[in-house]
C-alpha cells in the first residue's frame, strides 16, 4: 500500500487520469483507509474546479504593453 507521501506525489497523476492501472489501484486502496488523504483528494478536486471556472485573463498585446512601459519610463525620466 502506498504511504502518505506517495500518494501526494501522485495525486495530480491520480486526478489527471494519468496512472497506471495498477497505480490507480493502490492510490484506491491507501485512499480507502486513509481520511487524511480523502480530504486532501477532495481539496484538491475542489481547487482544480475552481480554477476551471475562472475567466480567462485579458491579454493585452505584449510588444504594445513593452512599448508603453518603455515610453512611460524615457518620459519620467526627462527633464
Amino acid at each position: 500500500m502506498l504511504s502518505c507521501k506517495e500518494l501526494v506525489a501522485r495525486s495530480s497523476d491520480y486526478l489527471d487520469g494519468q496512472l497506471t492501472f495498477a497505480g490507480y489501484l493502490q492510490a484506491r486502496q491507501h485512499l480507502l483507509f486513509c481520511k487524511n488523504c480523502r480530504r486532501f483528494i477532495k481539496q484538491m478536486r475542489l481547487a482544480q474546479a475552481t480554477i476551471k471556472a475562472m475567466p480567462e485573463p485579458v491579454v493585452d498585446d505584449t510588444d504594445e504593453l513593452v512599448q508603453r512601459m518603455t515610453e512611460a519610463h524615457r518620459n519620467r525620466n526627462r527633464p
